[in-house]
């Protein structure tokens, strides 16, 4: 892979960048010829029509939904499908030169044309068209780049190649770009994409490289891992391979060596189509997760209220997606491979699980009940790419050699049926409970160390005040002993040196005066004293009760501030409490939070249970009404239009398609079709207008026939008198005989005779031109002309001229040629051999006065009526002298269309009635 990125890898030389082969695929025109019997059953063959042209929705690439849902909702999206042509190989520009491309691209419309032949063509409509002149970063951009940007915001993407051997599938997906960086692969620039867009702190991609081979999944980053198996989720049903290597990549350069070593382990092998033919299916997964932010903002602040933190935290968001790049094996023809031995096995896998692929998408792209997702390996892993929950990008890569025209017309109608799966998108979300986890148990810590530190701070200030309180009480007690010993110490001693001073002065006097006189003078100097001296006693005792009193006061203040500090004691202790009973508290609270998740995702179980229930039975109920099946559905249907159907069916009969599908899912079509025979006129009105938007739509056909509605707007043409009616009756009938069968049935029950007499009647135009469709659609039908003929539908399509309005001219015109077409396929079958219908009824004048008419679809359609009816011989001498010759040499020299030109030289030199007619009239051809 890495020596061949400098072209086209598959069957590709440095020396030649047109070096591609086309190989077929049985398997692919086995597909397409399954539904295309379908799909063209009632077709015309005319030069008209043979282009007929494949709708889809148009616009780029990357509009598959109109606008992403930010909420995760589930929005739908469409299978978005790109064509790339490789140029012509270097055995194709010798084998093929004489001859042009199968293929015409119309990039700027969009559009590819498949030649049949030099002057025919089939059309079709993709949403990109590339040429072989596209670079590689224009191939990226309009197919990979939407899916990658929408994987990038949380859906799951797919893209994936799909087409024959050699058409460069390989080139256009894995090319590493080494030796030149324009011709990098869409796995490369898609990788260099995410890696940009991932923040490497938060985001993560991971990588698995596998390949399947004879459905065998195959590690080829592990060459050993050999025999890989599929894991099915069966409540949610996604798909996972657990046994295959994840590498995570942080840069481009180790993802390229990735796909280097897987690339040289993939299955590869020389055939007579391709050098080297890859011989598996090449799956890369890239498995992306991110974190939305903005989902843990409850953390912001540390200082903050703890409750109203917790109240605020939520979980974190992480999205989770993956982008799976698929690049098919091509299938092969054996008569064209030359594949034997081991190859032959190889390529009958190959092709087997192509045609399981190709049923799954037939089966989605026709909404069938049932989806054959488990007949190979290979629908099994693209379940959710098809029909599921992804947004699937699908580049049909095909080349322009005629010699594969078959092929490449397979490989186109793949891609027109992939158009029509729809997938239903939706973003892959759940809360990051762990992150949560480890954030909460982070806050706890801090909070538990905050609360242990202000505790220890709280004690440590509560011990030291207690200390000092208790310093405070003993110096004041010890203050206060040293007072009290110093007062008694000093009454003592002063009461001693007093009661020694009355001593010595009664000594004295007993001595001085005598005994009697002495005691009596000291008896009354005693009391004397005794009284002078209860004085100074007195103040000291008051002094000393002052003293104790103010020591008590000072005791008391001590004792009351040694309470003060036990309440501030006891406050801290309840402080403390409360802290531990806060942190408690977070604790119950994340307990309940864990409860709360587990509760949770028990109810989600529940709810998903309940909607697979559901949908069950609205399948059965589907499938019912589907059979016929009224029963009780009707009684439903009763109730609904009781309550107010007509303005409902005022609403479906004015409003768009959306609109009218709805009330046919609400209502049913059984009670739609039974309104058509209303009493009330104006109901019947609105009936008929919803029942033509249904008819309208080819799915919706086949179920309106079957439930009798071809019949009831028969019956209206017949009964009813209001051209409203008639007008948008005939459009519906108009739609229902683009159908052979249903065109039997118009026939069988007189509805020629009633478009004639509708045609008679009216006067406004849109109800000829409607009219004029149906006429023109029947006589389309080989099997009907004779009939048609007898029951009056040329001759009314004759009258219808006479209103001369352009549209009404255009669908007769269009009517004649469709009969002229029959009547000439008939004769060149040998099954007519009279002169034409159209030439008897008097047609030939109308058809000559208009083969030059202004308006190009009335001259396109004359002149192909001309062509038709001068291949017959036996017209030859009616048209000659109706003058319908000289219109037939006009056309042969200046149709502006060059295969009704071409027709009409061929027409001209094949009839020797005209050519001797000519060259009497001397006018070359």
């Amino acid at each position: 892979m890495a020596n061949s990125c400098s072209s086209y890898r598959n069957g590709t030389t440095k020396s030649s960048v047109k070096s591609q082969s086309f190989v077929s695929s049985n398997v692919k025109s086995s597909l397409s010829s399954s539904s295309s019997s379908a799909s063209f059953k009632s077709k015309p063959s005319s030069l008209s029509s043979s282009t007929s042209l494949r709708r889809s929705s148009s616009g780029p690439l990357g509009a598959s939904v109109s606008s992403v849902a930010k909420d995760g909702s589930v929005v739908p999206g469409r299978v978005r499908v790109a064509v790339r042509l490789r140029p012509r190989n270097a055995e194709e520009l010798v084998a093929d030169a004489d001859f042009a491309d199968c293929v015409e691209l119309q990039p700027e419309l969009k559009r590819l044309k498949l030649r049949k032949n030099n002057w025919d063509s089939d059309t079709y409509e993709f949403d990109e068209v590339l040429t072989e002149f596209a670079s590689q970063k224009r191939v990226y951009e309009v197919v990979a780049k939407p899916v990658v940007e929408s994987v990038l915001e949380g859906y799951n993407g797919t893209v994936m190649a799909y087409g024959q051997t050699g058409t460069g599938k390989t080139y256009t997906l894995g090319c590493l770009g080494e030796e030149d960086t324009a011709a990098r692969g869409i796995m490369v620039r898609a990788m260099e994409d995410i890696l940009t867009e991932l923040c490497p702190e938060t985001d993560s991609a991971s990588v698995s490289y596998l390949q399947l081979y004879m459905e065998t999944i195959q590690d080829m980053l592990d060459p050993s891992n050999d025999n890989i198996t599929i894991i099915e989720d069966s409540k949610t049903g996604d798909v996972s391979l657990p046994g295959a290597t994840l590498v995570e990549i942080r840069d481009q350069r180790s993802f390229v060596e990735l796909l280097r070593v897987g690339e040289a382990h993939r299955f590869a092998a020389n055939t007579k189509l391709n050098t080297e033919s890859s011989r598996s299916h090449a799956i890369l997964m890239v498995h992306i997760k991110r974190s939305v932010k903005g989902g843990d903002s409850g953390l912001s602040s540390e200082n903050g209220d703890s409750s109203h933190m917790i109240k605020t935290l939520k979980p974190a968001i992480i999205r989770k997606s993956k982008i799976v790049v698929v690049d098919l094996a091509g299938s092969e023809r054996i008569d064209k491979s030359g594949s034997d031995g081991h190859a032959l096995d190889e390529a009958k896998s190959i092709n087997l699980s192509l045609s399981a692929l190709g049923k799954c998408i037939n089966a989605l792209a026709e909404n069938s009940a049932h989806i054959p997702v488990r007949d190979s390996k290979l629908t099994r892993l693209l379940r959710d790419s098809f029909g599921g929950t992804a947004r699937t990008s699908l580049i049909i890569t095909i080349g322009p050699s005629p010699r594969h025209r078959g092929e490449t017309a397979s490989t186109i109608m793949f891609g027109q049926r992939a158009m029509k799966v729809q997938n239903m998108l939706k973003i892959k979300e759940e809360f990051d409970y762990k992150s949560l986890s480890r954030k909460l148990d982070i806050q706890l810590d801090k909070l538990m160390a905050e609360s242990e530190r202000q505790q220890k701070a709280f004690l440590d200030r509560m011990e030291q005040i207690n200390k000092e309180a208790q310093d405070h009480i003993s110096n004041a007690e010890r203050k206060y002993t040293d007072e009290l010993e110093k007062e008694r110490l000093k009454y003592q001693r002063d009461y001693t040196e007093s009661i020694k001073k009355l001593e010595d002065q009664w000594v004295t006097k007993y001595q001085k005066h005598g005994s009697e006189a002495i005691a009596a003078a000291l008896k009354d100097d005693y009391s004397v004293k005794m009284s002078s001296k209860e004085m100074p006693a007195a103040e000291e005792v008051a002094k000393i009760r002052t003293l104790l009193q103010n020591e008590t006061l000072v005791r008391q203040a001590a004792e009351e501030e040694v309470k003060n500090l036990r309440c501030q004691l006891l406050e801290s202790k309840r402080s403390e409490a409360a802290g531990s009973f806060e942190i408690l508290k977070l604790k119950k609270m994340l307990q309940n939070e864990a409860h709360e998740r587990q509760k949770l995702e028990s109810e989600i179980e529940m709810l998903q249970s309940q909607l697979l229930q559901i949908s069950f039975e609205a399948d059965q109920t589907r499938r019912q009404l589907d059979r016929g099946d009224s029963g009780m559905a009707l009684g439903d249907l009763d109730l609904q239009t009781s309550q107010g159907l007509h303005p409902q069916m005022r609403d479906a009969g004015n409003g768009d398609k959306n609109s009218v599908a709805k009330l046919f899912e609400q209502v049913g079509l059984q009670k739609i079709l039974s309104l058509l025979e209303a009493e009330d006129a104006d109901v019947r009105i609105h009936a008929v207008k919803v029942v033509a938007n249904l008819a309208a739509e080819e799915s919706n056909q086949e179920k309106i026939v079957e439930a009798g509605g071809l019949t009831s707007l028969l019956m209206l043409l017949r009964s009813s008198e209001d051209e409203t009616i008639h007008r948008v009756a005939a459009g519906a009938i108009a739609n229902l005989a683009m159908n052979e069968t249903n065109q039997e049935i118009i026939m069988a029950q007189g509805g020629i005779g009633l478009l004639s007499m509708t045609a008679a009647n009216a006067e406004d135009p849109q109800t000829l031109r409607m009219v004029a469709g149906a006429i023109a659609n029947l006589c389309g039908n080989d099997k009907l002309q004779i009939k048609l003929r007898g029951e009056g539908g040329v001759k009314a399509l004759l009258g219808m001229v006479q209103c001369g309005h352009p549209d009404i001219l255009a669908q007769v015109a269009r009517g004649i040629a469709n009969f002229a077409k029959c009547e000439s396929r008939a004769s060149s079958q040998g099954a007519k051999t009279r002169r034409s219908l159209l030439i008897e009824d008097g047609v030939l004048p109308w058809i000559v006065q208009n083969a030059n008419n202004e308006a190009s679809p009335i001259r396109r359609h004359i002149e192909l009526a001309l062509c038709h009816l001068a291949q017959h011989e036996v017209n030859a001498k009616d048209m000659i002298s109706g003058g319908a010759l000289w219109e037939l040499v006009r056309i042969s020299r200046d149709c502006s269309r060059e295969d009704i030109r071409m027709l009409a030289h061929h027409t001209l030199t094949s009839s020797p009635t005209f050519l001797s007619e000519l060259k009497r009239m001397r006018i070359p051809i």
